[in-house]
């Protein structure tokens, strides 16, 4: 992901989402542990729901 879509994904997460900054912080750092994508890091680890992982795989697909 190129670093501008990156910054636009992480406010996406934040602004749209409402998810927290400390919820992205947790599943970077397991995603340094255990590498896959960030969407799937969030939801396994129950920081999102599975309705927010849809919206965000919509986002990905039109960014």
């Amino acid at each position: 992901m190129a670093p501008s879509t990156y910054t636009r994904f992480i406010n996406f997460l934040q602004e749209d989402l409402a998810i927290s900054a400390a919820a992205i912080a947790v599943a970077l750092r397991h995603r340094e542990q255990d590498p896959g994508p960030l969407p799937m890091i969030l939801w396994q680890y129950g920081l999102i729901t599975l309705e927010q992982l849809d919206r965000i795989y919509d986002w990905l697909e039109t960014a």
